[in-house]
């Protein structure tokens, strides 16, 4: 270890843009063992480790670096997966650049991180390669089953966590598949659904049901659900589109991020997508515009590139500095030929029936505002005209109306439309109805979503275990005595 003085950083190698941008496959080069071994051999073992602190699972990453730089690689996967359920998903979408990497005490001491993520998503890829994944291990099955509404990354850790205690788990999804926003969200360049259905099928053939294409309140009631498990769990995450209630026209061109990604996953998938196919949802030979500058907006723009897109703009209301997504993606943007409208504000789309230009004004930065960010300010006398075929609107996300969705008028939600639980125990208002990920913390990382999951698995299962009695037949009202 503590080589990192003579052993310089290395990435994996990307593919390059001449090539990714004529398909969907991941972009990066696998990484090699060698390279593995010397790469982890430049971890400190610092006394205080920032990147364990700055990991949201708290992920034992100097030991199991250790142990991949020693080539005891089965224990290094092994000391992984103990507080990470999906280690090579997140270390292929984790922004490690401001989690576990940005944090790193040599990257700070000007020696360049230790690149965790693409280690982490060696060490996991050759588990499964080589038979290390084992079936969930599950000591004493009990006549008490579990219900989960979600199948994104919350809801998936939750029943393998419910699944190894032994718990009956059925998880409810909306979709015609299991994934949630790892399956139909996130473009393939970035995760292959090769890895988020290795999970999936790896949690079918250990007992946990899915039941897919239903909706609750829509194809099957809350009710019905709830009076057949003995706890519910929703994950559903939050899947509405934020607007800039600019297209007060409903331009048809318009487009929210999610249907554009979920339509481009969908075709990937070989699934009849007829709005893809009609061209609304497609990029091919279109002038396309993207408004935001998270992570989604990356999506955004690197798939319109990749469906042949005549010209692909991003508008962005900061400067590159202050952009909330991952800058590697904003980087690997770049590099694929997104040209990129820093400090630039959409004022009004034009068009008749159909976009045809935006009118954007230029803007400086200001103070600090309470995002921690210099506040954004408009030029005067600075406007101008973008002319567009298709504008995908990537502002972010916010939580359905769950109450009205689910007919349960009497689930409480807080002023931005997440569900509010009781901190410690992470129920809601109804008793044996729990709620985690995103429809709680509000649109976050799949690392958070996967916290969320063990720990309302862990919350379910004290409830379990309490020797509760229900009084009331009814699940919407029913009390609860301890005997």
């Amino acid at each position: 270890m503590l080589k990192f003085v003579n052993i310089t950083q290395i990435f994996p190698d990307k593919f390059s843009s001449k090539i990714r941008k004529n398909n969907f496959d991941e972009i990066y080069h696998k990484l090699v063992k060698d390279k593995a071994k010397a790469q982890a051999s430049r971890c400190s073992q610092c006394g205080i480790p920032l990147c364990h602190i700055h990991c949201p699972l708290n992920n034992n990453i100097p030991d199991w670096l250790k142990l991949a730089a020693e080539e005891r690689l089965e224990e290094a996967f092994e000391l992984s997966s103990l507080t990470n359920n999906m280690p090579e998903i997140c270390g292929r979408i984790c922004p490690q650049d401001k989690l576990c990497e940005g944090n790193c005490v040599i990257e700070k001491s000007g020696h360049g991180t230790v690149t965790i993520g693409s280690i982490e998503q060696y060490i996991t890829d050759l588990a499964w390669k080589k038979g290390w994944i084992k079936n969930i291990n599950i000591k004493q099955e009990k006549n008490k089953s579990v219900g989960i509404i979600g199948s994104g990354p919350a809801g998936l850790v939750a029943a393998e966590q419910l699944r190894t205690k032994g718990y009956q788990v059925t998880i409810y999804d909306r979709y015609d598949r299991s994934g949630g926003l790892l399956i139909y969200g996130i473009p393939n360049f970035k995760l292959e659904k090769e890895m988020v259905m290795n999970r999936t099928k790896r949690l079918e053939e250990n007992g946990v049901i899915f039941v897919l294409n239903s909706e609750i309140g829509s194809t099957i009631s809350f009710d019905d659900i709830s009076s057949k498990h003995d706890a519910i769990l929703i994950a559903t995450g939050v899947y509405k589109s934020k607007e800039i209630n600019l297209n007060n026209n409903d331009l048809l061109n318009v487009v929210p991020a999610l249907d554009f990604l979920i339509a481009s996953n969908k075709k990937c998938l070989n699934n009849n997508v007829p709005e893809f196919d009609n061209g609304k949802l497609n990029s091919l030979n279109k002038n396309v515009l993207v408004v935001g500058g998270g992570d989604t907006a990356m999506d955004c723009v690197r798939t319109a590139v990749r469906q042949g897109a005549k010209s692909v703009k991003c508008l962005y209301r900061r400067d590159q500095g202050n952009m909330p997504g991952s800058q590697k993606e904003v980087q690997n943007a770049l590099e694929e030929g997104v040209d990129f409208k820093w400090l630039t504000l959409p004022k009004e789309y034009i068009g008749n029936g159909r976009i045809l230009k935006i009118k954007t004004v230029n803007m400086q930065l200001g103070s600090i505002d309470e995002s921690g960010r210099r506040h954004p300010e408009l030029v005067s006398g600075s406007e101008q005209m973008i002319d567009t075929d298709l504008i995908i609107e990537a502002l972010g996300f916010e939580p359905e109306n769950l109450p009205k969705m689910f007919d349960l008028e009497e689930l409480t939600v807080t002023k931005s439309g997440t569900l509010k639980v009781n901190n410690k125990t992470m129920m809601t208002n109804i008793n044996g109805v729990f709620a985690a990920g995103d429809i709680v913390r509000g649109a976050s990382l799949v690392v958070w979503a996967i916290k969320d999951g063990r720990d309302a698995a862990d919350q379910i299962h004290q409830y379990l275990e309490k020797n509760l009695k229900i009084t009331e037949d009814n699940p919407k009202n029913r009390e609860l005595t301890y005997v």
